[in-house]
């Protein structure tokens, strides 16, 4: 059992990680890292590795719960598991393409909608910061987030989990793994939660966050050969939310009249094959995954009758990546070539009602000619937007290593190259009567007028670069592995269509056929181009008094070109749309932190701060030159310690305190910076209880009640908000039953 294993604090040495990882020979343990090294402190890269208990102190089974311990990584809690949202170092964006990758037992998720799921049994949790583009390619010019499940090789037996804390929330998992022979081991894990969430929407009294999600998970692990090691990872998740808990700036209400839910199911399956031999590895990583999902919006967040939106997708996803490892005498290689192809059907339908009808297009077209008033002939219409969107790539990339003496030099290089294409079509089947107005004062119908629209199109895009980077790593001669370096690497994400725009453009389409202007063309909204960025970074890992003290440090400084923003059209328009910044910068400096003063005693910290600004943005009305980036928090702060009494009550061996403070801000929700979020703090604790056979854990979140925003936004004109969680307390129970 986890909870069993040495401490282990999240700034874990790489001795202390060899240790964890060696346990027993390389052929057993299947799941080791591929494309690095598992000694992640000896990388040159900042680095945050969260092991051990500190995985079961923080109650962390998703990569959103690294948020503010791995410093300058920022994950909130949007409206729903949809929203997975990754700002690190300043950059990150709201919808589309992710900055930082997500790999789960080495197998990567390609859309960050799906990176908001819970896995139990982790074993490590790795975050790296800074671009991993070189070795990861597209959409992890932020960094990259490992997560290790355990395995069947290592651990033999039964798990078991029950939770129940504020909220009506429940927790519940059950995990068997078994040898089934030397060379064959397996395990399966269920896991359901649910919750009846924090806030109600006052229009009806109903709880607003509400969720049911449920995982089950079948891993297998196998020695083809003493040589040949196999490995298979299959999951299936369902998710089933109530949402979403926006609060109204003007009325500091949750109040809205419409249906709001976000439905998910996933399909996954990752196979891992390493051929292993003395100065050479051969390594093939398959994976499939399909998303089906619904989001369903009141999407002005009004007791009005405005408008809804239902955004039902399909995704298919596969990837095959190829890595080959060598080393000859003191030069180490790693040669790869990965490809992907994924596939998107989606159909974004906006209902207009009879409120949305009359104040955005009929009160906008009288005021214009009030002569000639116009009226809908019907209270609802839809604005129907209908989308296929294929997505492929190839890439090829190398990494050199050259060791000399204390020194280790190291180079890479990656092409990349993608192709995506949108095929759309809106349409809107719907009609509205013109009047004249007479000199009684009185309307008289003079014309009806159909509004058949069916547009299509295709639109296609390419995106070809290169990813290089260069480091340089110097040993320092100390008694404890410790490390300083200095490095330089180009990060990349790939660009995409503005899918959600298509309603706004439609509706505009509309005004034109009355009389108003078009205000949206498809060709200069549609599509947004890649964000790319260069990463200047100095840092160290050191360990010291007998690997009881650990720091990692590092200072760096981004220069980010066509960053990608998501930005609210000005007025009463309802979409939101990815655009590109000509230019910004960030510079900061992070510093994690463990100290072991004995074996009862354990303290850890990390400390993250960000300076971004727009160096070039002028949208035309205003230049934003100078501000500051809008949704990267300035600072984000972790501090935790962990004090372990030992009991010799028969029952029980051993009572654990932990408490710990996450501080995240301040956070600018716009571009010009007039609405932002303070820095804020909240404070957790619990106290274990544990024997050989089990863990009872007392646990509270957000202790002292801290009220903050972690999300804020405009529709049609209004402001909102999401508050973030209130205070929680709760009770957790582990059972191991060991063979």
């Amino acid at each position: 059992m986890v909870a069993m294993m040495p401490n282990v604090a999240f700034a874990v040495d790489e001795m202390s990680i060899e240790e964890a990882d060696t346990l027993l020979s390389l052929q057993e343990v299947a799941v080791t890292a591929i494309k690095q090294s598992s000694r992640v402190k000896s990388l040159p890269t900042a680095s945050t590795v969260i092991a051990g208990t500190e995985i079961e102190r923080l109650k962390m089974v998703s990569a959103k719960n690294v948020s503010e311990v791995a410093p300058n990584v920022y994950m909130p809690e949007y409206g729903s598991r949809m929203t997975s949202s990754v700002y690190v170092r300043g950059i990150g964006a709201r919808i589309d393409q992710p900055v930082v990758g997500l790999n789960v037992d080495n197998v990567p998720f390609l859309n960050k909608d799906n990176y908001d799921f819970d896995v139990v049994d982790i074993e490590r949790i790795e975050v790296l910061r800074g671009p991993q583009s070189t070795l990861f390619g597209r959409n992890t010019m932020g960094g990259l987030i490992n997560i290790y499940t355990l395995s069947p090789m290592k651990y033999q037996g039964l798990r078991v989990l029950g939770e129940y804390g504020s909220g009506n929330t429940m927790k519940a998992a059950v995990s068997y793994y078994d040898k089934l022979s030397e060379r064959l081991a397996m395990s399966v894990s269920g896991y359901y939660t649910q919750t009846d969430g924090f806030f109600n929407n006052e229009y009806n009294g109903a709880d607003c966050d509400t969720e049911q999600m449920g995982t089950l998970r079948w891993k297998t692990q196998w020695r083809a050969a003493e040589n040949v090691n196999v490995e298979n990872v299959a999951g299936v998740q369902v998710s089933r939310q109530e949402g979403y808990p926006y609060r109204s700036i003007d009325t500091d209400e949750i109040n809205y009249n419409d249906t709001c839910f976000y439905r998910r199911t996933g399909v996954t399956d990752g196979l891992t094959v390493k051929w292993v031999q003395d100065d050479f590895t051969l390594s093939s990583i398959s994976s499939f995954q399909y998303i089906d999902d619904n989001m369903t919006l009141d999407q002005d967040f009004l007791p009005l009758e405005y408008f809804t939106l239902t955004q039902k997708r399909k995704e298919w996803a596969v990837t095959q990546d190829v890595v080959a490892r060598g080393k000859v005498g003191n030069y180490s290689w790693l040669g790869g070539l990965f490809g992907f192809y994924k596939k998107m059907d989606m159909d974004a339908p906006v209902t207009f009602k009879e409120y949305g009808i009359d104040q955005l297009i009929e009160a906008k077209r009288n005021e214009m000619n009030p002569t000639y008033p116009v009226e809908w002939d019907d209270e609802t219409f839809v604005l129907g937007s209908n989308f296929k969107m294929p997505t492929w790539g190839v890439a090829l990339y190398h990494q050199s290593e050259l060791e000399l003496g204390r020194w280790t030099i190291t180079a890479g290089l990656r092409l990349d190259c993608e192709w995506a294409r949108l095929d759309y079509r809106s349409h809107c089947n719907t009609s509205y009567t013109t009047h004249e107005l007479l000199p009684t004062g009185e309307l008289e119908p003079y014309k009806n007028h159909r509004v058949d629209i069916d547009d299509r199109g295709s639109i296609d895009r390419s995106f070809v670069e290169l990813l290089p980077k260069l480091s340089v790593t110097y040993k320092l001669p100390t008694q404890n592995p410790s490390n300083v370096y200095a490095s330089i690497a180009k990060g990349y994400k790939s660009g995409g269509f503005n899918t959600q725009m298509f309603s706004d453009v439609l509706q505009q389409r509309i005004m034109g056929l009355m009389g108003l202007s078009m205000r949206y063309d498809v060709d200069d909204v549609v599509g947004y181009d890649p964000e790319k960025s260069i990463n200047y970074e100095i840092g160290a890992h050191i360990a010291a008094v007998d690997n009881r003290l650990n720091v990692d440090a590092a200072v760096f400084y981004i220069d980010c070109r066509d960053q990608q923003l998501t930005m609210f059209p000005d007025g009463t328009t309802t979409g939101r749309i990815m655009a590109n910044a000509g230019k910004t910068r960030s510079y900061g400096f992070e510093m994690s932190a463990m100290y072991k003063f004995s074996e009862r005693l354990m303290m850890n910290a990390s400390y993250g701060l960000t300076d971004a600004r727009f160096v070039e943005f002028d949208n035309g009305k205003t230049d934003y030159s100078g501000y500051r980036i809008p949704y990267a928090p300035r600072n984000t702060m972790f501090a935790g310690a962990s004090y372990s009494q030992p009991l010799q009550w028969g029952w029980a061996d051993r009572l654990t305190l932990n408490v710990n403070c996450r501080g995240v801000g301040s956070i600018y929700w716009n571009e010009d910076n007039s609405v932002k979020q303070p820095f804020y703090a909240t404070l957790g604790a619990s106290l274990r209880l544990e024997d050989e056979c089990y863990s009872v854990d007392l646990w509270g979140e957000n202790l002292t009640d801290t009220s903050y925003k972690n999300f804020y936004f405009v529709s049609i004109g209004h402001g909102f908000y999401q508050q973030g969680k209130p205070a929680r307390m709760g009770v957790t129970l582990r059972l191991n039953f060991e063979m």
